[in-house]
């Protein structure tokens, strides 16, 4: 037996090709019975059959050989709790070819959020139970026998028992119910062949709104009761997208139908399950009245994410998790797509840029990986659900799909998932498929986005009416690696309609423009932008000169959003590695007064952020010039859009509305924290209140816990008192979110508590850990005394990571990152390791850049200068 354990991946002794499963759910003793009889072939000579199971009590196993209907018993039944597999030992070789092997189990519904889980609600003011699944990564295997790798594909024939009252949703459609007294029993279709990782399975109380696609697809939203409404959103979304993608994959949907089903509990934000997707209440559930511009959008980009997982994932799937980035980085890239096609005023592509700045952060550590990152146990894939994976894996496409052109990209993409339907593919087999439709070296430029980590940095100045191009691995610690890349270079001479591309292949090139720059645009006058829109993966550095008329460009609004959003972008980057002062960056963020557009202001907001964070750990004196100088580049705009709506505005006003008042609270600006506390208290009187739409309703939450103090309770007590009485997961979240932004630190330990409390689902606690800055201290040490219970509750999910990044990542001295190495030396775990290091190498960058802006001189004149300036 000894020769399975440790083992990366399952012997292929056996292999799987249908499943049989029968499983009860017991929602009071919350427990489950289940048996399971598996159609597999055996393929080798083998006394042994392993498979995956963890958590389960098998009571009986039986293999029956098809050919000649011969009973085998194994000798022994072997669960390797720590592998989670389940080594079967018979006395005999197993005769090759057709068998079934049955096993009966039970197991327990745990409130882990994985696996077969409850997961509870409220109805007629009692609390219950339902049974949920989630099964990515490698959880089907806490729920039944079974090869849990996405390769090992089989079709899925399920039947449930449950009390008659309820409802009970899988894969599939119903084709045969039972009842007998409060029994009832369901059997579906036998599914498609699929990966055990997209079997689901929920049984609760649910409303349903329904709707037919055109070519007959029935799509169904479930919800609590009462919520049937909330749903009617996401359904009008789902029917819309699953054409859209029908037409852009050049293949139908390939289910009869689809149920989307609201979560009370769920891990991930949603999972997409084979025809029964399931979302946390947030993602797919929108209310008119109670909801904010930004969660309908959230709403759009989560079903438009998980209906591309339905072809991109379900229907053609990664090999093994190594190419996790294939499924989630694509789906990612074409929920914008489609959420461009279904809302082509939200400008989503200009909003796509949000994604790149998120991988970009996370792969400018040393302690990043490649997307193509090596799982050698399915227990480390958990880790990789990340930035990497969804955001730069979404990043890079986009890039290669500006490379090849968008007609080209999609065609190949039909022939992909043509090949590859029903079957797995690896990255390198996409790659195939787009080099045969654009006869481009696909291959060979993408291999360098993904089997390195990390990303370049093009250095670009200008000489003798020549660019000269410098790439070199950038690293957010200052420091340079030795990564080298094939990068699609675009560039732009004074004006749009003067363009190049070309391929940097080497450490540096150099370029002539002479034919760029005419008598009209010399070169004395003319800027030039780098990355055009964008696209590409990478950060620029200007020499001196360029920057300087690119802040000219900028101040006078001749660059596009996106190109306006890249430079203030890399010039934060640059700023964080030390490479440009913070003056240089000040003064280039006061270029963007009067912003109109909403993803650079909302950029400039998040920038402005952390750079007064980092300027207060620096030198507490600079912290009231910085807040005056950010006040003062956002009032005007705060000023335009007001504090409630105007009548015909567009969804980008609603989401800026908030964020813009929201930055005004957290600098303390004193009209804005009077006026949304007078707001809070009419909303308080009535919740239905206009004077607080949902879209500032955040800013005015954060405002108001800005004032709140152990001897100034009121208002906090107040928002805990909303936060009981909403039944809308959205407004317990944003409620959540605001609570920590108190300046009084023992207020913020009665926050973080609160976090631990049953009040709190365990999936929301994560929304709370964002501290101010006069917290951070408290919220380390309750992280310490609380982490024995945070690693209990949290370890066996994702989140603990979020805990440990939220928590650790904003200090800002090497004494801290040395207490927070020895605090976890003897207390950190697989799960957690990678983003451990990625947090305490933020530490050490934060360090290195206080240390640099408490050397730098005139930075107090440069922000007063800055502040005074209209």
């Amino acid at each position: 037996m000894h020769q399975f354990k440790g083992q990366p991946r399952l012997p292929k002794f056996a292999v799987p090709r249908r499943y049989d499963i029968r499983l009860k759910p017991d929602l009071d003793a919350c427990k489950f019975a289940g048996s399971v009889a598996i159609d597999l072939d055996i393929v080798d000579d083998t006394k042994y059959i392993v498979l995956n199971a963890v958590e389960l009590s098998v009571d009986s196993v039986m293999f029956t050989n098809r050919d000649v209907s011969e009973v085998f018993e194994p000798l022994k039944i072997d669960p390797v709790e720590g592998d989670e597999i389940l080594v079967l030992e018979f006395a005999e070789t197993l005769p090759i070819g057709p068998g079934v092997l049955s096993i009966g189990f039970d197991g327990t519904l745990k409130d882990k959020m994985k696996g077969f889980y409850r997961s509870t609600y409220e109805h007629n003011g009692e609390k219950k139970n339902m049974a949920v699944t989630q099964f990515q990564p490698v959880d089907a295997r806490r729920c039944f026998p079974c090869w849990d790798e996405p390769a090992c594909k089989a079709t899925f024939k399920i039947t449930l028992d449950f009390p008659s009252e309820l409802v009970a949703l899988s894969n599939m459609l119903i084709v045969e119910e039972n009842v007998d007294g409060h029994l009832k029993t369901v059997s579906y279709q036998e599914s498609p062949i699929m990966s055990t990782y997209l079997v689901a399975v929920v049984v609760g109380l649910f409303d349903y709104v329904e709707d037919h696609t055109s070519d007959g697809v029935r799509v169904r939203v479930y919800c609590q009761v009462g919520k049937a409404n909330q749903g009617k959103f996401a359904l009008s979304v789902a029917v819309r997208t699953l054409e859209l993608y029908k037409r852009y994959f050049a293949m139908p949907y390939s289910l009869p139908k689809l149920d989307m089903v609201a979560i009370p509990d769920l891990a991930f934000g949603a999972m997409e399950n084979y025809g029964l997707v399931t979302y946390r209440e947030v993602a797919l559930l929108y209310d008119d009245q109670h909801s904010a511009a930004a969660n309908k959008q959230r709403v759009v980009t989560a079903v438009a994410h998980e209906l591309a997982h339905q072809w991109f994932g379900n229907l053609v799937t990664m090999e093994w998790w190594t190419h996790l980035w294939l499924n989630e980085g694509f789906a990612t890239w074409v929920s914008y797509l489609a959420s461009d096609s279904l809302f082509p005023e939200w400008k989503v592509w200009t909003q796509f840029l949000a994604e790149p700045t998120e991988g970009l952060k996370l792969d400018g550590l040393a302690e990043s990986h490649p997307i193509e990152v090596e799982v050698n146990h399915a227990g480390e894939s958990t880790e990789i659900f990340d930035a990497i994976s969804y955001k730069k894996g979404a990043s890079v496409i986009r890039m290669l799909q500006s490379y090849l052109g968008a007609e080209c990209f999609q065609r190949s993409l039909a022939s992909y998932i043509k090949k590859y339907a029903g079957s797995n593919a690896k990255t390198q087999d996409l790659w195939a498929a787009l080099e045969e439709g654009s006869g481009e070296p696909v291959n060979k430029l993408m291999n360098s986005w993904t089997k390195q980590k990390g990303y370049p940095v093009v250095s670009v100045k200008f000489k003798d009416q020549n660019l000269v191009f410098e790439q070199s691995q950038f690293l957010s610690s200052g420091s340079h690696g030795d990564g080298q890349w094939i990068v699609p270079i675009t560039f732009c001479c004074g004006s749009y309609d003067v363009r190049k591309n070309f391929l940097l292949q080497k450490k540096s090139e150099t370029l002539d423009i002479k034919e760029f720059l005419s008598d009209k645009r010399d070169a004395a006058s003319a800027w030039i932008k780098i990355n055009v829109d964008q696209t590409g993966f990478y950060r620029v550095k200007y020499d001196e000169d360029l920057a300087v008329k690119l802040r000219y460009a900028i101040e006078n609004k001749y660059l596009s959003p996106t190109d306006r959003f890249g430079i203030l972008d890399d010039s934060f980057a640059l700023c964080m590695a030390r490479q440009q002062s913070l003056s240089s960056l000040l003064t280039l963020m006061g270029a963007y007064r009067g912003e109109p557009e909403y993803i650079v202001l909302s950029n400039l907001i998040n920038i402005s952020y952390k750079v007064a964070t980092i300027a207060a750990d620096a030198a507490p004196e600079l912290l009231d010039y910085v807040k005056q100088f950010f006040i003062s580049l956002f009032q005007p705009t705060a000023e335009m859009l007001g504090w409630e709506p105007k009548k015909g505005e567009g969804h980008l006003d609603a989401m800026l509305r908030g964020e813009i008042l929201n930055a005004l609270a957290v600098f303390e600006h004193d009209l804005t924290l009077n006026e949304a506390n007078r707001r809070f208290l009419a909303f308080l009187g009535d919740r239905n209140s206009p004077l607080l739409p949902p879209d500032i309703r955040k800013a005015a939450y954060v405002a108001v816990m800005q004032k709140v103090s152990t001897s100034n309770r009121l208002n906090y007590e107040s928002l805990l008192r909303v936060y009981r009485e909403t039944d809308l997961s959205e407004e317990k979240t944003c409620i959540l979110s605001s609570l920590a932004f108190c300046p009084d630190p023992d207020i913020i330990l009665e926050v973080m508590n609160f976090l631990l409390s049953s009040e709190v689902r365990s999936q929301d606690a994560v929304f709370g850990l964002a501290v101010s800055k006069e917290g951070r201290e408290n919220a380390w040490t309750w992280l310490k005394v609380n982490w024995e219970h945070i690693s209990e509750v949290w370890g066996s999910s994702h989140l603990l990571t979020r805990f440990v990044s939220t928590i650790v990542s904003p200090f800002a001295s090497f004494e801290k990152a040395k207490e927070i190495e020895e605090f976890f030396a003897t207390r950190t775990k697989s799960s957690i390791a990678r983003t451990l290091k990625q947090s305490i190498e933020r530490v050490h960058i934060n360090a290195n850049w206080v240390q640099s802006i408490q050397n730098e001189e005139h930075l107090v004149q440069t922000l007063k200068k800055l502040a005074q300036r209209k």
